[in-house]
């Protein structure tokens, strides 16, 4: 019988499904039953993700302000192309945008984690190619199985056709006496298809790998700017903790001059007095709004409805402020209005025992005052020597000097004189330099054991959604609940399957941010490193929560036959093989409903910034000066630790099921997933969102490393599936398989990771005029790539220029503190501690 025999059109599946009684053949309503519930799943993604595709094209347009907030308030995305006021006019513009533009415009983080989803989309191909063309004929001939959720037969159903399951349902619960129909020519797919698909993945990520260090290699190689030719250099002794010394120890090694030494300081002082100066311009600016009033002028169709804007540009805070000067300038539409007699408002002070009696006062002559005053603490604090601490920032005279530096071992004594590449200053943490190295080493012990907590803690909250997956199990734990299910077969497909993928994409979501803020507390003195330590942490939480316990979650039938045979699952490898295989194959089901949910659902709302939309009507009930208003336009913030690791989550889910009979569907849907993740994030990367954290593209050797785990679990699922069918002398087969994925892990940390973290010596470009003239260097205009424009800086000017806020007491002017104020935020701690 051909492979194409048995296959029933659509039509006739739904007519056996319409004349089927679940009380007749229990067996095929199950399979009836499966295939509603990924109906269900498709219907429901579709609609939420075209009703938010639809939703963003109207609104578009219209919220210009919202969607294309980067390219009117970024210099280094002005020049990208202008998108048309059409309904699906912009899908082409940004579709056709090339990868050359995209590292002009977005830098090459951006560029890194868009050629991940084209790697994804280029192995997905080929990969769904295979399994169309050759591996789901083969299942279907030999197995029975579609590999679609109630198309495949029974473990019950066997009418002679190889009906019989591939794998052992009950392995977890000690009943695996089932015996399997094996065929020597069919399950050769399991042995091929792995060294086909590993190589396939080895090689397009090789390929990739070698363009992002070109590419990378060639931009940072021609870079002219300070940062370019400064290092960081910590774990300095006490005795050497001076700029004079650690010069001369620099320039001792006989690699090049030094131009500067910034040793950085305790300046815990000066930071809570510049927070306290923040907490005092806040109410000052508003005092002033509130005494001169502020008039609405005009709305344009491209702001949101609550914001009134005008595409006039007010002058920037370098313009000369007189005594006349306004305190408000006429940005966004907005002009002051001083009405006549109008009384200055007034604050309220409370004083006496206990804080129980009160007087007015003038409220801008009240915090002019404690401006004047925290001013003055200022500028003397400035004055003051600070203890130097064990980091200081170094720049070199050549950009070669410095990257010999970064390349050498410069102390005998391990974790002294450390030397690293230095972040730009407004990359920098400035608060955690300070920091003691004893600090940092504690909060790091301190942050692993509350991740550890909160792996078991996600592993428990996982019990109860892993146990809407099995109708066994929660019938067991909730009678009421599995009784209601049984008898509406609607509400047991939205609620079986629907819920489990909505909580797990929820968390997908949700738990981001406490790993965010706990890496934050680390101590960190990079953004960069800081992002970088998010992705590794969400990645963990994604991998071996979400993955690899649910997955033994979801297996168990029941749980407390689960917990007593987990300990025999984990005796040995074959076994730990086998119930990994077992899991898999009974979970296909909801890992295609979580991909489609993902990609055809969840992706398109992306889009909406939905969080933004909901946040801006709040922000603007407390938004009173033109600053507040000016930052209402500030685009939302784009993290790559809350993106990269679901991203690679669904890749290894992909490549895990590349082989088992439901590879095509999922392939297909995986697809789906990262051809549409590229373009949305394509789109938000170059014109709506703004991503101020960079790591020049450090973030690829991550996700390099975290793809080849994910192709060594997939060879040890294969191990499993053939240890399953008692195939012992195949599944070894595919051992030195594993052992050189895992040789070539250590080969790509070794060859690739270090072009990916310096730069070559060869790839500096010598013959620049500028390159031995360190004088001219922060003059030249660096090549916007090497971190994406410097967001904090185009931000503050950004601001400065649309809020002139001047604020004059007398013949005082405060515009300068002002700016100064902003540049300290940034951190550019060691220019303020010269003044």
């Amino acid at each position: 019988m051909s492979a194409t025999a048995s296959i029933p059109t659509p039509v006739q599946f739904a007519a056996m499904a319409s004349s089927s009684d679940p009380g007749d053949h229990p067996g095929e309503w199950g399979n009836m039953t499966n295939a509603r519930d990924l109906a269900t799943q498709l219907v429901l993604s579709v609609t939420l993700g075209m009703s938010a595709l639809f939703s963003f094209c109207l609104l578009r347009p219209k919220w210009k302000e919202l969607y294309a907030a980067r390219r009117k308030r970024r210099n280094a995305a002005s020049f990208l192309p202008e998108l048309p006021d059409s309904l699906f006019g912009w899908i082409p513009v940004v579709y056709r945008i090339t990868d050359e533009e995209v590292l002009e415009s977005a830098g090459l983080d951006a560029y890194v984690l868009l050629s991940f989803f084209k790697f994804a989309v280029r192995f997905l191909s080929v990969t769904f190619a295979f399994a169309t063309l050759i591996i789901m004929p083969l299942h279907l001939r030999y197995a029975g199985q579609w590999g679609v959720p109630g198309w495949d037969h029974d473990d019950d159903d066997d009418d002679g056709d190889g009906g019989q399951s591939l794998f052992a349902r009950d392995i977890l619960l000690g009943n695996g006496h089932k015996k399997f129909k094996s065929d020597p020519t069919y399950l050769w797919i399991y042995v091929i298809f792995p060294y086909v698909f590993t190589g396939i993945a080895i090689y397009l990520l090789i390929q990739e790998t070698n363009k992002i260090i070109r590419i990378r290699q060639k931009y940072l190689g021609s870079q002219t700017s300070t940062t370019d030719r400064t290092f960081r250099l910590s774990g300095i002794p006490t005795e050497l903790r001076s700029e004079e010394k650690i010069q001369e120890i620099i320039e001792d090694l006989h690699i090049g001059k030094v131009e500067a030494v910034t040793l950085c300081r305790k300046w815990h002082e000066l930071d809570l007095l510049m927070e306290e100066r923040k907490k005092i311009l806040r109410p000052l600016e508003r005092a002033y709004t509130k005494h001169l009033g502020y008039k609405q002028k005009r709305r344009y169709n491209d702001t949101l409805p609550l914001v009134r804007g005008s595409r006039d540009r007010s002058p920037s805070v370098h313009s000369e402020a007189t005594e006349h000067s306004q305190l408000l300038g006429s940005e966004d539409g907005r002009v002051p209005v001083r009405t006549k007699d109008k009384k200055r408002p007034t604050t309220r002070l409370w004083y006496g025992p206990f804080k129980l009696r009160y007087k007015n006062v003038d409220s801008i002559d009240y915090y002019e005052e404690k401006l004047r005053r925290v001013d003055e603490r200022i500028i003397a604090a400035r004055q003051k020597d600070y203890p130097a601490t064990d980091l200081a920032f170094v720049t070199m005279e050549t950009i070669s000097a410095c990257q010999l530096v970064v390349q050498t071992i410069i102390d005998p004594h391990p974790t002294q004189l450390v030397p690293s590449l230095a972040p730009a200053p407004a990359d920098v943490v400035w608060k955690n330099t300070y920091l003691a190295r004893s600090s940092r080493i504690s909060r790091s012990w301190v942050i692993t054991v509350v991740i550890s907590f909160l792996t078991i803690f996600w592993s428990v909250l996982l019990v109860p959604i892993a146990s809407l997956l099995n109708l066994d199990t929660l019938h067991k734990a909730i009678p009421g609940l599995a009784d209601l299910l049984a008898r509406h077969p609607i509400i047991d497909s939205l609620v079986r399957t629907g819920l489990p993928t909505i909580t797990i994409s929820l968390l997908t979501v949700a738990v981001p941010y406490l790993y965010a803020w706990l890496s934050s507390l680390q101590g960190m003195t990079s953004r960069g490193d800081l992002e970088l330590s998010i992705i590794s942490k969400n990645f963990f939480f994604t991998f071996f929560n979400l993955f690899f316990l649910f997955t033994v979650l979801g297996s168990a039938s029941n749980f407390y036959g689960f917990f007593q045979n987990l300990q025999n699952a984990f005796k040995d490898a074959a076994t730990m093989a086998s119930v990994l295989a077992t899991s898999l194959e009974n979970l296909s089901k909801f890992y295609i409903n979580l991909i489609i949910l993902q990609g055809l659902g969840l992706f398109p709302f992306r889009l909406l910034e939905f969080g933004s939309v909901i946040m801006y009507p709040i922000n603007v009930l407390y938004a009173k000066t033109p600053r507040e208003y000016a930052e209402l336009s500030t685009p939302p913030k784009f993290s790559y630790g809350f993106t990269i690791p679901q991203t690679i989550f669904i890749f290894i889910i992909c490549v895990v099921y590349s082989v088992f009979p439901s590879s095509w569907l999922v392939c297909f849907c995986g697809l789906i997933y990262f051809f549409l993740g590229h373009f949305i994030y394509k789109y938000q990367l170059l014109y709506a969102m703004d991503h101020q954290q960079h790591s020049t593209g450090r973030a690829w050797p991550m996700i390099c490393s975290r793809v080849l785990l994910g192709l060594v679990v997939f060879q040890v699922a294969m191990i499993g599936v053939l240890a399953l069918r008692k195939l012992i002398a195949r599944s070894l087969l595919l051992v030195p398989l594993l052992g050189a994925t895992v040789w070539f892990t250590y080969f790509f940390a070794y060859t690739y990771e270090p072009l990916m973290k310096f730069i070559a010596l060869r790839s500096i470009d010598q013959d620049r005029p500028d390159r031995n003239n360190g004088s001219n260097s922060d003059d030249s205009i660096s090549p916007p790539s090497l971190l994406s424009p410097l967001s904090g800086l185009d931000a503050t000017l950004s601001i400065s220029s649309s809020v002139d806020v001047r604020l004059v007491s007398g013949s005082r002017n405060m515009s300068t503190r002002i700016f100064r104020y902003h540049l300290t935020g940034l951190g550019c701690r060691a220019v303020m501690g010269r003044l």
